[in-house]
C-alpha cells in the first residue's frame, strides 16, 4: 500500500503514520513545508521507520496541487492507494482568515491533487465542529441540517466536507471525530485543548482548598471526548474496509458525558475538591443577547473579563461552548469497529494519565520563568530593614541570584556586618545607611538610587518595628502608635513614591511590602502594629489599580510570626512555633518569581474570611485568645520577669501556628 498524508506532524497525523506503516510493506509520502533532515529524522525515528518507507514531499496547503512539484506528481502519478487529509487548523482561538485559508482553501487543494494523481481513495479528517451547535442529536448521514455556524472554526470545518462533497472526484470518506484529548494509554498530547482549558482552574482549586471540601464547579450540555489512540485505530481500520465510500463516520464516544461529570471526573483525577453544586450554564443565555453585547463592549467589563481568563487559563469565548446542545450518533462507525474490538474507553479509566501528563509536561508555568535567577540576575533590587532578620536572609537569596543587590537600615555597624557575612559567601551587598522616618534621607537616597543605578526594578519594604501591648495597657503611650506609623506606614510610603517615577517610565517594576498575618486576623495586643501594616496594605491596593497599566505591579505579604531580634522581647514566642527568617524569604522569593497580588498561609485567610462571614464569632476567637495570652511582663512595666507558658497556651499555638498572640 502506498499513501499520502497531510498533517503528519501533527498530534494525530503522527500517531496514523505510525499506524500506516506498520502495515506489510507500507510506504507514506507525507507533506511537509520544511522538508529539512532534521525534521524528518525526528518523524522517522518516532515512526521507526527508514527514508525508502517514509518519503517527504514538499508542498504548501495553500497552493493549487498542495504546491508539489512536476517530479513529485510525476512520482505519485497512479501509485497512491490512500490520501489522507489531516491538516487543519484545530484551535476556537485561531485567525479566523487563517481557519478559512487552511481548513477550506487547504482541503480544496488537497482534492484537486487527489483527483490528479488519481488516488484511490481520499479520506478527509472533519470534525464534530461540522455539526454546528445542532439542537438535538446529529447523524452520520446528517450534514445541511448544521445550524449556528457562526464561530469561524465551526464554518470551516462545515465548509471544508462540503468541498469534499461537492468536489471530490475519487471515492471519499468523511471521519467527525469528538474532542481529542491525549492518548489514554500515556496521556501524552501536544497541546492545551477542549477540556484542557480548564485543568488550571482545577490546579488552583486544589491549591486553595483541602480534597474534602465541596467545591462549586459548572453544568453544562455533554461534551464528548475521544482518545487519540481510538481515533487512529478506528481511522486506519475504517480507511481500509471494502464498500463504505462516500459516507461520513462519528469516531465518538457513544456514552458522552454532562460537562459538570466531565469536570467531576478530572477534578477526581487532580485530587482537587468535589464540585457536589453546579451552576448551569443554560442560565446565562437567560440574559437578553442586546443587554450582554452591551456590557461586553463597556472598556471596564472587558478588561475584566480578559483578566479573569487568562487568570484561569481560558480562551476567551470558551463557556458559549460549554453548554454543548449536540449529541452525536455513531452506530455506523460502532457496526464497522466492533468486530476489530475497537471502542472507547471509559474516561474514568485514562483521566488520570491524562492529568499526570499535562501537570508534567503542558501546564503552562513550566513555561514561566520562575527562578530567582531568571527574575533578577541583572537587575537591581532594594531590600529595606536588611541588616537583620528577615530582610537579611532575603537580600542574601536575592545576591546569590545575580541581582544588584541594595540594602538600607539605620545601623551602619549592623548594615557592615551584613555586607561582611555576605563577602564571605562570595556575595555583594551594597548598603546605605538610611532613616526612613526622615523625608531628607528617603530623598537623598533616591535621587543616589537613580543616579548610580538607573533606579530600582523590585523593592522590599521589609524595614518595620512592632509592639506587643494591649490598648488598655497603651492608654497614655499615643508615641507608641505614632512609631509605628513613621516607619510601618509613612517610611514605606515615602521611599516607595520617590522610586515609582522611575518605574513607570520604564512601564516595569515591582514593589513587595512585607505585611503581617496579624492584618488578616485583627490579632489582639498589636493594635498599633496592625494598624499601620493595615494602612499600608489599604495604599498599595490603591496605587496597584493606578499603576497597573504601567507595569508597576504590587504584592502583599502576610507573614506568620517569625523568630527575630523584634520578637525576642516578648518571653512566650520563644516557645512558639515561628518561621526562621530563611523559611520567611521563601516567601518574598515566591512573590519575585510569581508575582501575585497577595501571598498569605491559608490559616491567615481563614482569619479574614471568617472575619468577613462570622465578625461576632471572630472576635470570640479572639478575645478568647486575648485573655490566654495577657500582656508580656515588660509590657506591664515588670522588665525581667520570667513567664513559662501553660499547656492551655501550648496547645493554642501549636493549633494556630504562626499566629500572633
Amino acid at each position: 500500500m502506498i499513501y499520502l498524508v497531510t498533517g503528519a506532524s501533527g498530534f494525530i497525523g503522527k500517531r496514523l503514520v505510525r499506524k500506516l506503516l506498520s502495515r506489510r510493506g507500507a510506504t507514506v509520502y507525507f507533506l511537509m513545508r520544511d522538508a529539512s533532515p532534521e525534521r524528518c529524522d525526528a518523524l522517522r525515528a518516532f515512526w521507526d521507520a527508514d527514508e525508502t518507507r517514509a518519503v517527504p514531499v514538499v508542498g504548501d496547503l495553500n497552493k493549487d496541487g498542495l504546491g508539489l512539484s512536476e517530479a513529485d506528481r510525476t512520482i505519485l502519478k497512479d501509485r497512491v492507494d490512500h490520501v489522507f487529509h489531516l491538516a487543519a487548523v484545530y484551535d476556537l482561538d485561531a485567525d479566523s482568515g487563517l481557519e478559512v485559508a487552511t481548513n477550506v482553501a487547504g482541503t480544496r487543494h488537497a482534492v484537486e491533487l487527489a483527483r490528479e494523481i488519481g488516488a484511490g481513495h481520499f479520506h478527509h479528517m472533519s470534525s464534530i465542529a461540522a455539526a454546528g451547535l445542532y439542537p438535538g442529536v446529529f447523524r452520520e448521514d446528517m450534514f445541511d441540517e448544521a445550524t449556528r455556524l457562526d464561530h469561524p472554526y465551526f464554518a470551516s470545518k462545515h465548509e471544508a466536507e462540503k468541498v469534499v462533497r461537492s468536489a471530490c472526484r475519487v471515492p471519499w470518506r468523511i471521519y467527525r471525530p469528538g474532542i481529542v484529548v491525549g492518548d489514554s494509554r500515556t496521556g501524552e498530547m501536544d497541546k492545551i485543548d477542549g477540556p484542557y482549558y480548564f485543568f488550571k482552574s482545577l490546579q488552583k482549586i486544589r491549591g486553595l482548598l483541602p480534597p474534602w471540601m465541596p467545591a462549586i464547579g459548572i453544568e453544562g450540555g455533554r461534551i464528548n471526548l475521544v482518545p487519540v489512540d481510538f481515533v487512529v485505530d478506528a481511522l486506519d481500520h475504517i480507511a481500509h474496509l471494502e464498500g463504505q465510500d462516500g459516507r461520513c463516520f462519528h469516531l465518538t464516544d457513544p456514552q458522552a458525558q454532562r460537562f459538570g461529570d466531565v469536570l467531576g471526573i478530572f477534578a477526581r483525577a487532580a485530587h482537587a475538591p468535589a464540585m457536589t453544586l453546579r451552576i448551569n450554564a443554560a442560565l446565562f443565555e437567560m440574559i437578553p443577547k442586546g443587554l450582554a453585547q452591551g456590557l461586553s463592549s463597556l472598556t471596564p467589563v472587558r478588561r475584566i473579563q480578559r483578566a479573569i481568563m487568562k487568570d484561569l487559563g481560558l480562551p476567551e469565548g470558551i463557556f458559549s461552548f460549554v453548554n454543548y446542545p449536540t449529541r452525536f450518533d455513531s452506530r455506523d462507525a460502532e457496526r464497522l469497529l466492533e468486530p476489530a474490538g475497537i471502542t472507547v474507553p471509559p474516561l474514568e479509566d485514562y483521566a488520570w494519565r491524562l492529568w499526570d501528563y499535562w501537570e508534567r509536561h503542558l501546564d503552562p508555568d513550566l513555561f514561566v520563568e520562575r527562578t530567582l535567577r531568571g527574575r533578577v540576575a541583572g537587575r537591581v533590587v532594594l531590600v529595606t530593614g536588611g541588616s537583620s532578620g528577615v530582610g537579611k536572609a532575603t537580600a542574601l537569596r536575592i545576591a546569590e541570584a545575580g541581582a544588584t543587590t541594595i540594602v538600607i537600615a539605620r545601623d551602619p555597624k549592623k548594615l557592615e556586618a551584613a555586607r561582611q557575612e555576605a563577602a564571605a559567601r562570595g556575595l555583594e551587598l551594597i548598603t546605605y545607611a538610611t532613616d526612613l522616618t526622615d523625608a531628607e534621607h528617603c530623598a537623598t537616597l533616591a535621587e543616589t538610587l537613580i543616579e548610580a543605578h538607573g533606579g530600582v526594578d523590585i523593592l522590599v519594604n521589609n524595614a518595620g518595628r512592632s509592639i506587643r501591648r494591649s490598648i488598655e495597657n497603651s492608654y497614655d503611650r499615643m508615641h507608641d502608635f505614632e512609631r509605628m506609623m513613621a516607619v510601618n506606614y509613612f517610611g514605606a510610603v515615602r521611599l516607595t513614591m520617590a522610586l515609582l517615577p522611575a518605574m513607570a517610565e520604564k512601564r516595569q517594576g515591582q514593589v513587595i511590602n512585607i505585611s503581617s498575618i496579624g492584618v488578616l486576623t485583627n490579632a489582639p495586643h498589636f493594635s498599633a502594629y496592625v494598624a499601620s501594616k493595615s494602612a499600608l496594605e489599604a495604599w498599595a491596593r490603591c496605587a496597584a489599580s493606578e499603576f497597573l497599566d504601567r507595569g508597576v505591579q504590587f504584592t502583599t505579604i502576610n507573614l506568620p510570626l517569625v523568630r527575630t531580634p523584634m520578637t525576642a522581647p516578648t518571653e512566650i514566642y520563644k516557645h512558639v512555633p515561628a518561621l526562621t527568617p530563611e523559611e520567611a524569604a521563601n516567601f518574598v522569593v515566591e512573590a519575585i518569581t510569581r508575582q501575585p497580588v497577595r501571598i498569605a498561609t491559608r490559616l491567615g485567610i481563614f482569619g479574614q474570611v471568617l472575619h468577613a462571614l462570622a465578625p461576632h464569632i471572630a472576635q470570640i476567637v479572639n478575645n478568647t485568645a486575648f485573655r490566654m495570652f495577657p500582656d508580656s511582663a515588660a509590657a506591664r512595666g515588670k522588665k525581667g520577669a520570667k513567664e513559662a507558658p501553660t499547656a492551655d497556651q501550648i496547645a493554642l499555638t501549636q493549633l494556630l501556628r504562626g499566629v500572633h498572640f
